[in-house]
């Protein structure tokens, strides 16, 4: 019979707490698993409007920009970039729309704006490409677009107001703002078909005006003249540019035209029997050269004309139209809301904020706008700024990188991408070309 086993060996006490608790001298700690990066950088999908003024074609900065095989009929006008629900921008990478994104993630907008804009983009980023003239317009404040989209909400499609800025791509035209006194007074005296339709009582008013004269007075005349033109009958507006017409293209032959007269010719090739053809002869014509911008506040009378431009604005699509358009005309609205101050306006070139870079900024808390030109070799850093941002490519490849936890994305011509509040962004180039930029954010000046 064989012995029995040997009882097991006794179990060893448990060390004191405080020793099982240091960690041995010659072991390393394991290092933190990996952190999955973060997508600071996200591309964005634009929306593209095909309004009927707008540049056809691979003739439109818009089309080549979307990166769509254009048909060569049909007009691409502008390319959206923001959360506005009439042209909403998605993100390429899964369809989410950039609105619904933010409402997850308000920490993107930065606490200022998120508190301020209840959650959402405060500014709608834009390219136009303008074969023909937009409407005569302006874009009310924030009190009468509250009650125009009460009123109207199928005309008037939100209640904010919409400041907005033009920067020049190409030679931009636009009618902006009323004309001084003195050349209105010049008008009334050598169109007599706009002095006709104005009326020889508001006429005299206008022509016994000085500069000096008490502002309000002045306004009053002006705005019981130009109602008056606007309001004329369809059969005395029919008339009147036809003779103007008439006379123009006689004159024409013996003398050389003023800008403003070889306008009237254009505007009438375009809209036939339209008042605005008139009505323009009472605004500033400006002629932006590329690279120069203006910004046109609530109440005030504008009409793009034709060029390429970026634009940025306050997130609304609110328009008030009273000539040069087959939609819509709220003439009396128009003719009551505007300001009906004069003036050339002032015409921005920005200003260098950093190499390779200078800023627009208009008096309007909602938007600023950089233009950037990063040359080839040199590496351009965006500071973190306390509002989110959307920068879109405009020519030239390079790479974005928002800091050093990203990875970098390859840029080309078109592509659009938004950047959350309190990112660094580094721009450079790839190859022998520059890549120029614009980027939209929140005024900087509004967080001062």
């Amino acid at each position: 019979m064989e012995d029995p086993p040997p009882p097991p060996p006794p179990e060893p006490e448990p060390e004191p707490a405080a020793a099982a608790a240091s960690p041995r001298r010659d072991v390393e700690p394991s290092p933190p698993p990996p952190q999955p990066r973060r997508r600071l950088l996200r591309r964005l999908r634009s929306a593209v409007q095909h309004y009927e003024w707008g540049r056809r074609g691979d003739a439109s900065l818009v089309a080549r920009l979307a990166a769509q095989d254009p048909d060569p009929a049909r007009p691409y006008a502008e390319l959206w970039m923001g959360t506005h629900p009439s042209g909403p921008s998605t993100f390429l990478d899964d369809g989410e729309l950039l609105g619904d994104w933010l409402a997850r993630n308000p920490d993107a907008l930065g606490p200022a704006v998120a508190a301020r804009w209840g959650g959402d983009l405060p500014f709608l980023f834009k390219v136009l490409s303008v074969a023909k003239a937009l409407s005569i317009q302006a874009h009310p404040d924030k009190k009468l677009a509250e009650v125009l989209h009460a009123l109207r909400p199928s005309t008037y499609k939100d209640d904010n107001h919409k400041p907005e800025m033009a920067i020049a791509i190409t030679e931009f035209r636009v009618l902006c703002g009323f004309a001084s006194i003195e050349e209105l007074k010049d008008i009334l005296r050598t169109v007599p078909e706009v002095e006709g339709l104005v009326g020889h009582e508001d006429a005299g008013k206008l022509m016994s005006m000085k500069d000096y004269d008490g502002g309000s007075e002045v306004r009053s005349s002006l705005q019981s003249a130009f109602a008056k033109l606007m309001t004329a009958s369809k059969d005395m507006v029919s008339e009147a540019i036809s003779k103007l017409i008439s006379r123009l293209n006689i004159e024409s032959k013996i003398r050389t035209l003023t800008d403003k007269e070889q306008l009237v010719l254009s505007l009438e090739r375009q809209y036939q029997e339209d008042v605005g053809v008139l009505a323009a002869l009472f605004f500033n014509y400006v002629k932006l050269s590329p690279g120069e911008a203006l910004y046109i506040g609530a109440n005030e009378p504008h009409a793009y004309l034709s060029g390429e431009c970026i634009e940025c604005m306050a997130t609304s699509d609110n328009v008030v139209r009273a000539g040069l358009t087959p939609k819509y005309r709220d003439v009396q609205t128009l003719c009551s809301m505007l300001t009906y101050k004069q003036g050339f306006p002032e015409i921005l070139r920005g200003v260098p904020v950093q190499p390779h870079v200078r800023r627009y900024t208009p008096p309007f808390d909602e938007f600023e706008v950089d233009s950037c030109l990063v040359p080839p070799g040199e590496l351009v850093i965006i500071s973190p700024v306390p509002s989110p941002s959307i920068f879109i490519v405009m020519t030239g490849v390079g790479e974005l990188q928002a800091d050093s936890l990203s990875d970098g994305e390859k840029a080309k011509e078109g592509d659009v991408f938004f950047v959350p509040a309190y990112t660094e962004v580094k721009l450079s180039t790839c190859g022998l070309e520059s890549m120029k930029l614009y980027r939209a954010g929140v005024n900087s000046r509004s967080f001062n």
